[in-house]
């Protein structure tokens, strides 16, 4: 009698199971990405929550009149400076700092442009910038 053993190992791999685990985690990643971000633009600026551990020695505050008209004043003065010498009096106030940070106070009609232009200044001369807002 001739009896024969099968002791083969089947080399075959199902990926079909594999494609599906596949297809639900890419699913899954695409539908999480778009909750992580939604809307990036919704500014509601002056009221926060969150602190700043750094600590400003010098403030710049841009006021509105209401009729397209900015002031801008350094460490809280009453008289105001043109923008243009903005720089140049934050350059004289923070150039013995280790660390310089100022922190911009504006107000809440203030157009972010505005403001840019401050956060401009500090990119041009790598200082810290801290925007001030109101806690709720």
């Amino acid at each position: 009698m001739a009896l024969k053993r099968n002791t083969r190992v089947d080399a075959s791999f199902a990926v079909s199971s594999m494609t599906d685990i596949v297809f639900l985690l890419l699913i899954f990643f695409l539908v999480t990405s778009t909750l992580i971000n939604p809307n990036a633009l919704k500014l509601l600026l002056p009221k926060s929550t969150g602190q700043v551990s750094a600590k400003a020695t010098v403030s710049v505050s841009i006021k509105d009149w209401g009729d397209d008209t900015y002031t801008y004043h350094v460490n809280g003065d009453q008289q105001p400076l043109p923008y243009e010498a903005v720089e140049d009096e934050l350059v004289s106030l923070l150039q013995n700092e280790e660390d310089p940070t100022f922190s911009i106070f504006s107000d809440q009609s203030v157009p972010v442009g505005e403001v840019v232009q401050i956060m401009n200044i500090a990119k041009r001369n790598h200082y810290k910038v801290i925007l001030a807002t109101q806690p709720e």
